[in-house]
């Protein structure tokens, strides 16, 4: 993978940003962690060489003064909505993070359920973080918010929402993904410390979109396709160019709310610290990036990648349909169509030459693989052997597991197991794989290049099992399908 970001020169800049914030305010500073602590899948895929836990390793060097509220919406509770790079619903990721944090030393002082109207999904989840002793607050939707400031600004606004309860000065405000609330938290709070006589500040740490790069930058593109569902549209921040005279990057929500957050802070101090949403900001991304043309392309891959999941998400969802219009028109904005990602048309093409299911994937060195469905292996599961044999340098000929230990897998399958299809999955390669590199040098030299993997671009001529989608997250591949299934039944 070719590197586009230097991620130590990262780390330095934005912990000498956030230690200079901190230092701004007495006693109690409410930090807004955008996007995610956790895992920032996105950030490593737009900007080769972002480690997905950069933000976290910062986190750590401030774990004695911090502590971490996580913010869920209960909108999102109640549509069970998923993290596209995980596989599973906010709510569950709530208790992931729980772990992953307190598993590095970090203390979790509490959840907080936002835009809670009645949710019954969200009762139950209240229920379920209480009895295992985690500590819940809940904030209320606001009719007319952001807008009307004077409702906002009052007992039946913010402050008709619960007060968290802090320890530590420093308190990070995160959550499973974007539109949950985080900011709005972060106001509630400076709300009800004024009431309480407490000086507290506010700073955001939000990596996209980058303030210092065009607006229709690839990579600030590829941040409005990943929050299509939200309607985020990045924008010239009008309050920096009317204090400063300098065009920055921000997006539609932090633009809406700036009012909200400068009566609040004129209220408390009588003057706001911040003249803009990009002063409230200590993002650093822009500086680290090295070479821009990889970061660009990278760019476009996602948006593309982007692309073709809503395309499959619309089949069963029809209120996908604008989400796919508005990546349509992302595309058409960083001049690229799906034709820029090679995968496709190989594997495609293929497709159209076999008339059954296909794939193809990217190899490091540029090279395509393609894999079709047989008798013994489906599509996916015949482009990864293809693939290892490729990075192994071992002729496309050679069998690397035997067809006579592939026919006792197929007949536990059908015979015993109840499966239709005989074909083998990508996990069942891999296993049956692993088996045969403890006798066979060729099969473990094929096995040692599965890390070589990671990054790689796949693309499936149809919409892939559940069972080969995680095999290939888990590699760590990117992956594309068309948005058509290989059997044309009602349920799949």
């Amino acid at each position: 993978m070719k590197i586009g970001f230097d991620n130590q020169k990262y780390l330095k800049m934005q912990s000498e940003h956030i230690r200079e914030r901190i230092g701004k305010f007495d006693n109690k500073l409410y930090l807004e962690f955008g996007g995610k602590l956790f895992d920032d899948y996105h950030a490593s895929r737009v900007l080769p060489g972002f480690a997905p836990d950069s933000k976290l390793k910062m986190l750590l060097e401030l774990k004695d003064q911090a502590e971490i509220v996580i913010v869920i919406s209960a909108a999102d509770i109640e549509k069970s909505k998923v993290r596209g790079d995980l596989g599973i619903t906010y709510d569950l990721d709530v208790l992931r993070l729980i772990d992953a944090f307190q598993s590095k030393g970090l203390f979790v002082g509490s959840v907080t359920i936002t835009q809670y109207a009645g949710q019954a999904s969200a009762d139950v989840f209240k229920s379920k973080l209480e009895s295992l002793g985690i500590c819940v607050y809940v904030h209320y939707v606001i009719p007319g918010y952001p807008n009307n400031i004077s409702l906002i600004l009052s007992e039946e606004g913010y402050g008709k929402n619960d007060y968290i309860k802090t320890s530590r000065p420093l308190v990070v405000i995160t959550a499973p993904g974007p539109g949950s609330g985080k900011m709005a938290t972060c106001l509630s709070q400076l709300y009800h410390e004024h009431k309480r006589g407490v000086r507290a500040g506010y700073a955001k740490f939000e990596t996209f979109p980058i303030w210092n790069i065009p607006l229709k930058h690839p990579v600030n593109l590829a941040y409005e396709a990943a929050t299509a569902d939200l309607n985020d549209v990045n924008m010239i921040d009008p309050f920096h160019l009317e204090a400063y005279g300098i065009t920055t990057v921000n997006y539609n929500r932090d633009v809406e709310i700036f009012p909200v957050l400068k009566a609040i802070f004129d209220r408390i101090d009588s003057n706001c610290p911040y003249k803009s949403p990009t002063d409230m900001g200590v993002n650093m991304a822009g500086n680290c990036i090295i070479d821009d043309e990889v970061c660009r392309e990278a760019s476009r891959q996602e948006i593309i990648r982007r692309y073709y999941s809503t395309l499959c998400e619309a089949i069963n969802d029809a209120t996908k349909a604008n989400q796919v219009y508005k990546l349509e028109l992302l595309l058409n904005q960083a001049g690229i169509s799906v034709d820029n990602r090679k995968v496709v048309k190989a594997a495609n093409d293929l497709a159209t030459m076999k008339q059954s299911p296909a794939a193809a994937v990217e190899l490091p060195n540029g090279e395509i693989i393609t894999g079709k469905t047989s008798d013994l292996l489906g599509a996916s599961a015949a482009v990864l052997l293809n693939a290892l044999k490729s990075l192994a340098g071992i002729d496309h000929e050679t069998h690397l597991i035997s067809p006579l230990a592939i026919q006792p897998i197929q007949q536990l399958k059908t015979d015993y197991l109840g499966s239709k299809n005989p074909r083998l999955h990508t996990d069942e390669v891999l296993i049956a794989l692993s088996i045969s590199a403890m006798q066979d040098e060729v099969a473990k030299k094929a096995m040692d290049q599965l890390p070589n993997l990671k990054a790689c671009e796949v693309h499936t001529s149809v919409i892939i099992s559940e069972v080969d989608r995680k095999i290939f997250k888990k590699l760590g591949m990117h992956l594309t399908s068309e948005p058509v299934y290989e059997n044309k039944t009602l349920f799949h």
